[in-house]
């Protein structure tokens, strides 16, 4: 994928302003994005919806049968979405955080406004990275494209915030979707209060499909209908249990439909297609649309419009730090099959994350799980993750029959291996660096850097999370590598191995008093588990007290692995904690 420097940015907008100032009958945009769903849309055969707004609406438009956010979760999605770059590449994968991107990043509404477009978004943001306010002429709960001058062509957001996971918190009665009816999943155990939220889900997703009716008629109303290409879209998959935050098809497939009037019908694929697209594709597809040549730096490829780059061969997805918890896990998909990687798989799946837990659902899953109640399939999700997964989507839409060791999937597993390994090298994934080390850099600029070898980054990685004790002797060899990211690596993978580590103990103690805290509160977590727990104690105890807002969540889900007895020297300074995530966890230590 391209990159360029803030010379090409400021250079591209004059001259992406005059040759759009030229370019006659420019069309309007309009993006109606909803939050937290997959396809649980008629259209997209879900018999158990009620959407009849985006029924028709998919009968005029192009339904994509493959679209994906790219992460499964929204602040991240977002800052793809804005940027038309990967939160991977930007270093802005975490979820939330304010990382600045480089400064040639603009955001793509820009490029619309500097050709003559009014450009407004009503009224979500959230876009995980430092605010470029610039972008929009309007940017409220009030904002419209409305207010444009006469004539002026538009690209207009409205976010509609109905069915963001928020919406099935607390007892909801009056459902007006049978609870008994509804389809829970076979990897979620039909608890009450699990019946009771998709129910609850599918009626908010009802009222979503109302609120799309009125903006589509508004803009009926307004006259531009026959001006304007529509988006429709949801920003992640979700919100029910295993769905939103997890690397599934629940989690990222999207629905998209885009409705192209009859005078731009030329620019449109069909009435329904199974290209590939993810979020990353949008905003060079909205500035081909427009007729704005896209800058070379964004890694996106435009899916719709005139003079259209070959479509993608996989969608990439990525789950990194979502709240307090951590994780790594990294993802590629094709028409058929979806490949994951885990890179942190002695962390389960189903780490306690104190928003996710409002949802009545998950409480009561958790509950069955503690009292024996469930199957196998159904108890995965509270249990540490395999190294590799692969599904057939097609024949599995749910996700829950892993071929990763079937031998006849081999082939398969090898290649989409190597595709997602290529990947990560291509984007100088950011999200390798241990987050307590991006205070006061700029991580795209780092990743590109001399400091920062992402092969070699990615060869330790790799060979930490596989949990394969031949790995062992350049793990240990690692561990006195000049570059804390691959001592931080290597310190994790003898975390990962647990026991088959014991003769590396000698060889993680000196890091204990490593330069990097990233690297000691890592090295603390391989010396608790290899039973040098009083010395890892004092690392952790310390680190808690750190200003540094990373490394102090990094030790407390350390601290998740410490036994009960141990815990209790934490007791005070956990109390005492102020922020955010830090009070999150400290309370869920503290009362478990």
């Amino acid at each position: 994928m391209k990159s360029i420097g803030a010379i090409f940015a400021l250079l591209t907008i004059p001259v992406m302003h005059a040759a759009a100032q030229t370019k006659p009958d420019r069309p309007n945009i309009l993006w109606i994005v909803s939050e937290d769903n997959t396809t649980f849309l008629g259209c997209y055969g879900d018999q158990y919806a009620t959407t009849p707004n985006l029924d028709r609406f998919a009968t005029q438009g192009v339904l994509y049968e493959n679209a994906f956010s790219t992460a499964p979760v929204c602040a991240p999605s977002r800052n793809t979405l804005i940027t038309g770059m990967l939160p991977t590449s930007l270093g802005t994968e975490n979820m939330r955080s304010t990382y600045p991107v480089p400064s040639f990043v603009q955001f793509f509404p820009k490029y619309l406004r500097a050709a003559g477009y009014y450009t407004t978004n009503n009224s979500k943001k959230d876009y995980n990275t430092i605010d470029q306010a610039d972008a929009w002429d309007e940017s409220s709960d009030q904002a419209t494209y409305k207010n444009r001058k006469p004539g002026q062509p538009f690209f207009a957001v409205f976010n509609i915030f109905t069915t963001h996971e928020s919406s099935i918190f607390g007892d909801q009665p009056n459902l007006k979707h049978d609870p008994e009816k509804a389809p829970v999943p076979p990897y979620l155990p039909k608890t009450t209060e699990m019946k009771h939220d998709w129910a609850l889900y599918y009626d908010k997703i009802e009222q979503m499909d109302n609120r799309v009716g009125q903006l589509l008629q508004e803009l009926e109303e307004s006259g531009q209908a026959d001006n304007t290409i529509v988006f429709y879209y949801a920003d992640n998959g979700g919100v029910l249990g295993r769905s939103k935050r997890f690397i599934y098809e629940s989690g990222l497939h999207v629905p998209l439909i885009i409705r192209f009037p009859e005078k731009y019908k030329h620019l449109s694929p069909g009435t329904r297609t199974d290209q590939l697209v993810t979020f990353v594709d949008f905003a060079p597809t909205v500035l081909n649309l427009a007729g704005i040549t896209v800058p070379s730096y964004i890694q996106g490829r435009a899916f719709a419009g005139p003079h259209l780059p070959p479509p993608h061969d996989y969608a990439f997805n990525f789950r990194g730090r979502m709240d307090e918890r951590d994780d790594k896990v990294r993802s590629i998909r094709d028409k058929q099959y979806r490949y994951v990687r885990n890179f942190y798989p002695h962390k389960i799946y189903g780490q306690h994350v104190e928003f996710l837990w409002k949802a009545a659902s998950m409480r009561s899953w958790e509950r069955e799980y503690k009292a024996g109640n469930l199957n196998e399939l159904q108890s995965r999700f509270w249990k540490e993750k395999p190294v590799e997964e692969l599904y057939d989507v097609i024949n599995d839409p749910d996700n829950i029959h892993n071929l990763a060791g079937k031998k006849e999937y081999q082939q398969v597993l090898v290649k989409m291996r190597g595709e997602l390994h290529r990947e990560l090298i291509n984007t100088k994934d950011a999200g390798f660096i241990p987050e307590a080390q991006l205070t006061g850099i700029i991580p795209y600029e780092y990743a590109h850097s001399s400091n920062y070898d992402i092969t070699k980054v990615l060869e330790t990685a790799e060979a930490a999370s596989s949990r394969d004790v031949q790995h062992l002797p350049a793990l240990v060899k690692k561990l006195k590598d000049k570059d804390a990211v691959i001592r931080y690596w290597a310190a994790t993978g003898i975390t990962i191995l647990g026991a088959s580590a014991a003769s590396a103990k000698k060889d993680i103690l000196p890091l204990l008093q490593d330069e990097s805290i990233a690297v000691k509160i890592a090295a603390a977590e391989a010396a608790y588990k290899l039973g040098q727990k009083e010395d890892a104690l004092k690392v952790l105890l310390s680190a808690i007290d750190s200003p540094n807002d990373m490394a102090r969540l990094q030790a407390l889900n350390v601290l998740q692995s410490v036994d009960r007895t141990d815990l209790a020297v934490f007791q005070e300074k956990l109390k005492s904690l102020s922020a955010t995530y830090d009070v999150a966890l400290a309370k869920y230590l503290l009362n478990n």
